[in-house]
């Protein structure tokens, strides 16, 4: 290759003030981003330029005269014979990714180039070696597939909770006509939560800012709210990705239940709601006021298997008073459990 590059400048051969061909590709070499070194076929650096200085640290004074092993890692060193038995075959190497070590003793994420060297008889005299830092990619790759498995994790949850729902709920109507209105009402609510998650993180992976429970209650109450007749006070809580969607479906099934058999269920009913955060415990209080007299129903409910879900998840306890004046549930969670 090497004894074609002249031609690339014959155009030029012919003007009194053209540069040698060498000193335009010296420029091109000292001008690139990229590290561009040349070694012998001992593995010793000859060349070094302003990119490699950049990526690895050292000036040309300090790296040229050395062997490039001075840059591979203990774990790696078993690359340079091979890549040297390589370029003595005559082999090119391209877009080989590795690591190697700057003069501070960091790592970083290379891809090389690696061409053999001719002399002007043809005969292999060394290589020369293009690296350019790809830990940038490297870390959006690992993101990606971060972001790709927790999305799969994610899917097959929700896939696993639909089937859930779609199970208790067939079994739980009391007539054939009712199980896909509470199928439909149970899907809906895991919907909310689905969309509160996906709108609480950026499209980098990160969040954006914590889901807190003020707002979730809201959205799980607001088909129910008429003007005093729900009324949420204390403090806020922040909530995670992993606890939200069973407080989500938790909250519903109460707001539910609520509306077909307690307060919500009259014209006068309320329901208040009361936050606080003490000794980094957080506690939901859910109390009911005049509706129906609260009447035990079964333990082996749907809200039951999410109660259970929340224990096992969060070392959360939830813990209901059916009082004869409405029912009183009382959620209680470990806050950084419940932000994560």
């Amino acid at each position: 290759m090497n004894a074609s590059l002249p031609a690339l400048f014959a155009d030029m051969g012919d003007r009194p003030d053209a540069p040698d061909f060498r000193d335009w590709l010296a420029a091109i070499i000292e001008g690139s981003d990229d590290a561009i070194i040349s070694k012998d076929l001992n593995g010793v650096i000859q060349s070094w330029n302003g990119g490699a200085a950049r990526l690895f640290g050292y000036s040309a004074s300090e790296a040229i005269g050395r062997p490039v092993t001075m840059l591979i890692p203990e774990d790696r060193l078993d690359e340079e014979p091979r890549i040297l038995a390589g370029i003595r075959a005559g082999r090119r190497f391209e877009h080989f990714e590795t690591v190697r070590r700057r003069k501070d003793g960091a790592l970083v994420d290379i891809s090389l180039t690696i061409s053999p060297i001719r002399n002007r008889q043809g005969r292999i005299v060394g290589a020369s070696k293009i690296a350019r830092d790809i830990t940038g990619q490297r870390q959006a790759q690992e993101q990606q597939q971060l972001l790709l498995g927790e999305m799969h994790h994610r899917v097959k949850n929700l896939f696993a909770l639909a089937t859930a729902i779609v199970s208790f709920s067939m079994r739980s109507a009391a007539t054939p006509a009712e199980a896909p209105q509470i199928i439909q009402a149970r899907l809906a609510a895991l919907a909310r939560a689905h969309d509160i998650t996906m709108t609480a993180w950026r499209d980098d992976g990160r969040q954006t800012a914590a889901t807190d429970l003020r707002a979730l209650l809201q959205i799980i109450l607001e088909p129910y709210q008429d003007v005093g007749r729900i009324v949420v006070s204390g403090e806020n809580a922040a909530i995670g990705p992993r606890a939200l969607t069973s407080l989500a479906l938790l909250l519903h099934e109460l707001a539910t239940n609520a509306a077909k058999h307690g307060a919500l269920s009259t014209r006068d009913g309320r329901l208040d709601l009361r936050i606080s955060v003490e000794d980094q415990m957080v506690r939901l209080v859910w109390r009911e006021h005049d509706g129906p007299a609260a009447v035990t129903r079964g333990a082996a409910g749907f809200g039951s298997r999410l109660e259970q879900g929340l224990a096992v998840a969060l070392g959360a306890a939830v813990a209901r008073d059916w009082r004869p004046e409405g029912l009183v549930v009382t959620i209680e969670a470990p806050a950084d459990r419940l932000a994560a």
